[in-house]
């Protein structure tokens, strides 16, 4: 095991090449998740892991944090930082700042090319800014979700629109390089004029990024119940339909889609999730957190109690624990890489991941798939780069089903 590192002196110059050597939006040195477990409420969409913070639960939180740090092997400095949960934005600013100084000991958190920081409206504070600016975050990414109250209703969100226009207006006083809006779309009783409205509302704010998500109705929800139930209907007609209607209403705003849910204008891509989509290495700490870091892919244990107790014994708490080969990275880099726009350089991933080509008739059953996409109007081959049209954009689920095919024939 590792143990806890101060970080060391790395020069900003030479991270500076190391960027200027890669297409713009990659970043290839390690990413940093961060999960804070801690909802006040939560959301009938929501099914990651969180729990109702008390000051027992929070202390056990930042020790496990700090013992987490010392076991892992960090090698190489981290790239990119993401707090997730949960809700960050609970921490007082006091704490804050605590997760912050433990953070910043990982070697090149200090010098990351992004730090960014997940928060619900209702957290938005000054004060919380602040203590967020004075620790290095550059970017915010706040969960709006909707600017309409009934629709915030039904999907059992607790802010208001008012305090998601304060929180806007006050995450751009204290001046971060990136603001990114989260809104949904496809929800219950939602109809494309609301919609379009909300996309119009956050337009006219002028946030640096957008991600628009189409509500998904995930196990153990309590959507996921009243869908069951028949209380709620799905229509994957309406969801195309909306899709498209994003895609234009943002391409004529300014924002360059760079994935199928995310638009950005320029220089303001999420770096974090490029690094992510790319399968290139991210370190995950805390509760629930996925790691994919030294060759071993593996998600902490969805407990605070139990994924703190094991940390006392010097052990992460990873379940589903599995040594990353060749095959499987490049299986993922075509799934995920195809969900971008800019598509994937089929020459890069075969020199990237060579024994995974091998293992699969040299890549001609992956070929073989993509020609048949190609044919059907999903995908377009331009030399050696793939990229999704948009109807394969639409229909980027099945299309990943089409991949894994090829990769299930060969095993």
């Amino acid at each position: 095991m590792g143990t806890q590192h101060k970080a060391p002196a790395f020069a900003m110059s030479e991270f500076s090449r190391a960027r200027s050597a890669l297409p713009e939006g990659n970043c290839v040195l390690p990413g940093l998740y961060v999960h804070v477990p801690f909802c006040a409420s939560t959301c009938d969409f929501c099914a990651f892991y969180q729990v109702r913070p008390d000051a027992e639960k929070i202390a056990e939180f930042f020790e496990g944090i700090r013992l987490e740090i010392g076991l892992v092997e960090w090698g190489k400095p981290v790239g990119t930082v993401f707090w997730g949960g949960g809700t960050p934005g609970l921490l007082s600013p006091d704490q804050l700042r605590r997760l912050g100084s433990l953070v910043r000991t990982i070697k090149g958190v200090r010098e990351a090319a992004e730090w960014t920081v997940e928060l619900a409206p209702g957290s938005v504070t000054i004060e919380r800014l602040a203590a967020l600016k004075e620790i290095g975050v550059t970017r915010l990414s706040i969960g709006v979700q909707s600017f309409r109250p009934g629709l915030l209703d039904a999907l059992g969100r607790r802010h208001t629109r008012e305090q998601a226009l304060r929180a806007y207006e006050r995450a751009r006083q204290v001046s971060f390089h990136s603001v990114s809006l989260d809104l949904m779309f496809a929800l219950p009783g939602q109809t494309e004029e609301e919609w379009l409205t909300d996309l119009s509302e956050a337009i006219a704010l002028q946030p640096d990024h957008l991600s628009t998500y189409c509500l998904t109705f995930e196990e153990d929800t309590a959507l996921w119940v009243k869908l069951s139930q028949g209380k709620v209907k799905r229509s994957e007609q309406r969801e195309a339909e909306l899709y498209l209607a994003t895609w234009e209403r943002l391409g004529n705003a300014g924002y360059g889609q760079y994935e199928v849910s995310n638009f950005a204008r320029p220089g303001h891509a999420c770096l974090h999730n490029l690094n992510t989509w790319q399968m290139h290495e991210w370190v995950g700490l805390g509760p629930s957190a996925a790691s994919q870091h030294l060759g071993i892919r593996g998600t902490n244990i969805s407990d605070l109690r139990q994924w703190r107790q094991g940390l006392d014994r010097r052990e992460r708490m990873t379940e589903d624990r599995s040594i990353l080969t060749d095959r499987n990275l490049l299986e993922d880099a075509l799934i995920f890489g195809l969900r971008m726009n800019s598509g994937v350089d089929w020459r890069r991933l075969r020199s990237r991941f060579p024994s995974g080509v091998d293992a699969l008739d040299q890549g001609r059953a992956v070929e073989r798939v993509v020609e048949r996409l190609e044919g059907d109007g999903l995908l377009k081959i331009e030399g050696v780069r793939w990229a999704l049209t948009d109807r394969g954009r639409l229909l980027a689920d099945a299309v990943a089903t089409e991949i894994m095919g090829a990769f299930e024939v060969t095993a």
